[in-house]
């Protein structure tokens, strides 16, 4: 019992530790881009959503950015405004939200253990909601109609798995998240899905062969890249300033490549 506390204890610590992100959070107060949430609705459920526009002439693609298991933190809020400052229209959905519990940041406010509630996420409700994100995203006046999606940890591992659910979106950008190990889902996937893994991540990193193997095995499009020294969740870690000099690199490359790769679509 005493053990299981203190796991429960760490895991709040860690969850408040992560979503403390004060210097995320002044970024996005200098902002000058459009920043507003919106609540998707789809069947019975709605969805709280932040959303980040660009300052562009012409309409704009737009990704779905899928969060952290930390859930929609200031940080994740963050990269959709510096997609929106490359050029395009971001959307996070805060996929703890259920209009009874007002999502991340109430359960961190409550003390619950965020971790535990992501993880207990039907998976089935979580494709309903990002395949609400994608239609309300595609469907708005400033968007082209071409989504892509891309997530980091949890949400690395949700962005490669809704690849296997969507034939709407144009591409998938897993971080740091692994990929189905089913035959019969790889083979459902219909876009490229580019992957960014950092080299101290023996865990994550152990599922590139397999994921490599099967996408290859389907004719399918997979690209990882693997940034050396950078540990998991380097694109979060690079940017805070009490970084190491390798996640720094890491998060560096990885939004070059990523904005190459998005100009592409």
């Amino acid at each position: 019992m005493k053990k299981t506390m203190l796991l429960v204890v760490a895991a709040m610590l860690a969850a408040l530790t992560v979503t403390a992100q004060d210097w995320a959070k002044a970024r996005l107060e200098k902002s000058p881009r459009h920043l507003e949430w919106v609540k998707v609705k789809h069947g019975d459920r709605e969805v709280n959503c932040f959303i980040a526009y660009p300052e562009v002439k012409d309409k704009a693609t737009a990704v779905v950015v899928i969060h952290e298991i930390f859930g929609l933190t200031d940080w994740v809020r963050g990269v959709a405004d510096q997609l929106a400052e490359a050029g395009y229209i971001a959307i996070a959905p805060d996929l703890l939200f259920d209009g009874a519990n007002g999502g991340t940041a109430e359960l961190v406010k409550a003390g619950k253990d965020v971790r535990q509630a992501i993880q207990s996420l039907p998976p089935d409700q979580i494709t309903a909601d990002l395949n609400a994100a994608v239609d309300y995203v595609a469907g708005l006046p400033a968007c082209n109609g071409k989504v892509v999606v891309g997530g980091f940890c949890w949400g690395g591992s949700q962005s490669f798995r809704f690849a296997t659910n969507s034939k709407k979106i144009k591409a998938a950008f897993p971080f740091y998240g692994s990929g189905p190990e089913n035959e019969a889902d790889i083979a459902r996937i219909s876009c490229p899905v580019y992957g960014f893994y950092g080299g101290n991540d023996a865990r994550v990193n152990a599922t590139i062969p397999t994921s490599t193997e099967l996408m290859k095995k389907a004719g399918k499009t997979y690209e990882p890249v693997t940034y050396d020294g950078a540990g998991h969740g380097f694109m979060r870690a690079g940017e805070a300033p009490d970084t190491n000099d390798a996640n720094k690199k890491g998060r560096e490359e990885g939004w070059k490549r990523w904005k190459e790769l998005l100009k592409k679509i």
